[in-house]
């Protein structure tokens, strides 16, 4: 059985830890109500006297921080959050279905050998900036460089191994009779996991999704490297908010940041039960 109650060092530590976590999200949300004045004020003002809601305006009106003496804000956001979306979305759905048939062929079939689980892992192991660059110049010479085909490849290319292993977990919690008994009633291998599979690791399909989502949404390095002018996404945008006159707007960015935490907020509200599983690739079971 297990002591819930805190001896006064583990409240003082966890008090730390939480004060740690949490103190950049609340500097996020005061910076972007205040008021460009206050961005950079010395000494630092915690908390605006003053909040006002025109950095999240700017976002969608470039010149809305003109009453403030502030320019050259170049674009709005409408472009980079819809950009995010669609390629977040699609790359999503196909990291998911491709795990999804590898998972079953791998824990049902053992479709390519013992290997094959890991070889799907290795992708991961390679940092992200090792392998940019290769496909930068692959990317180049198949006119897949700023666009968002290139981008959402690249998305699901990266996510993969994730999407694989952790529908590879639940799979394997499946007892495989009740596939077999579907088959027996004369259902295809095909139909058994699409009637029978499926449905039954529902919960698990859709905790692999928001966490794949997770993933996706927040990835930055390689929508920098594979875009230029033709394709924006949120984390690209956040660094473009710097003018020639005004220097980095915080403010513009903090609000930024907040719209794009709020579906990470919701998705990882959702999903807080299945996330140590996802982290340790199904290594702790439910």
């Amino acid at each position: 059985m297990h002591d819930k109650n805190l001896s006064p060092l583990q409240a003082v530590i966890l008090m730390l830890a939480l004060a740690i976590v949490l103190f950049p999200v609340f500097w996020i949300l005061m910076t972007a109500i205040k008021p460009p004045t206050d961005w950079n004020a010395s000494p630092a003002i915690w908390i605006p006297t003053e909040p006002t809601l025109v950095n999240f305006q700017t976002l969608f009106d470039p010149e809305a921080l003109g009453k403030y003496g502030v320019g050259g804000v170049s674009q709005p956001a409408t472009k980079a959050v819809l950009g995010s979306l669609m390629a977040t979305i699609v790359a999503t759905a196909l990291s998911v279905t491709i795990g999804l048939f590898s998972a079953i062929g791998i824990s049902r079939y053992s479709s390519g050998g013992k290997a094959t689980p890991l070889i799907i892992l290795s992708g991961r192991m390679f940092p992200p900036a090792a392998i940019a660059v290769p496909f930068v110049i692959i990317f180049s010479n198949v006119g897949l460089i700023d666009s968002y085909a290139g981008l959402i490849a690249i998305y699901v290319a990266v996510t993969l191994p994730f999407s694989t292993w952790m529908l590879k977990s639940f799979v394997d919690d499946l007892p495989r009779e009740i596939e077999e008994a579907a088959m027996i009633d004369g259902r295809s291998k095909l139909m058994a996991h699409l009637t029978v599979t499926i449905p039954l690791i529902k919960g698990g399909l859709f905790a692999t999704t928001m966490f794949i989502f997770i993933l996706n949404w927040s990835e930055f390095m390689f929508a920098l490297v594979l875009s230029y002018t033709d394709v924006s996404t949120i984390p690209v945008q956040l660094a473009k908010y710097v003018t020639a006159t005004a220097g980095t707007l915080y403010g513009v960015q903090a609000a930024l940041a907040v719209l794009a935490m709020i579906p990470l907020v919701v998705v990882g509200y959702l999903i807080q039960s299945h996330l140590a599983r996802g982290m340790t690739f199904g290594a702790i079971k439910q």
